[in-house]
């Protein structure tokens, strides 16, 4: 059985000559189907946006300003609890799900959040190395590495821009799916090595402070 739906004005667009439901207005549709989790992944996947300092800047298809406008325009609807929470975790600079999983996997382990849309510079100030996730105070960039990053082409250029990050003074740390997967997902302990060191990292574990 069917559900009827409600629109509000610029909740409807055209695109091609094909009405559709706006960025935003889709997003919070999806809250009654999606887990909070997913609900983060296309939230980012909508606000994502990179600068001019980024080989290929991007502008967002919606800001979270716009998810929490109309999550406050439909305080009945289906899902929107769900969806009010997911606001909470949504942020602007991830390119791909797995880099919203793996922030998201951090955080539900009690690590310090990293920060996205960093930018690493040279000697001259220009742009060099774009980490997919970075702590900026202790130097350490995150990067997913998918599955296209198998190809010779792409190993040789990820080791040239792991080898490029550690000339400027930072750690890089290199995630792979596998890192993501699981209950306690290895990525957990991958990051706090890097932030804490080997045996603090073990004392992390251990009070859970």
């Amino acid at each position: 059985m069917g559900h009827q739906l409600s629109f509000k004005p610029g909740e409807v667009v055209m695109f091609d000559g094909v009405r559709l439901t706006s960025p935003a207005r889709t997003w919070l549709d999806l809250a009654s189907l999606l887990s909070i989790d997913e609900l983060v992944v296309a939230g980012d996947s909508i606000v994502v946006e990179h600068g001019e300092d980024f080989p290929i800047p991007r502008q967002p298809l919606a800001t979270i300003g716009d998810l929490k406008r109309i999550v406050g325009r439909h305080p009945g609807m289906r899902g929107v609890r769900k969806a009010r929470l997911a606001l909470d975790l949504i942020r602007v600079g991830a390119d791909s799900a797995p880099e919203t999983m793996m922030r998201l996997a951090l955080l539900q382990a009690g690590l310090p959040e990293p920060v996205l849309n960093v930018v690493l510079r040279n000697r001259l100030g220009h742009p060099v190395v774009w980490p997919d996730a970075a702590y900026p105070d202790q130097r350490i960039a995150l990067q997913y590495d998918g599955a296209h990053h198998g190809d010779s082409d792409q190993y040789r250029r990820d080791i040239k821009r792991q080898s490029l990050t550690e000339r400027l003074g930072w750690r890089e740390v290199r995630v792979q799916k596998s890192d993501l997967e699981g209950d306690r997902p290895f990525i957990v302990e991958k990051v706090k090595a890097a932030l804490f060191g080997p045996s603090a990292a073990a004392i992390h574990e251990r009070t859970g402070s």
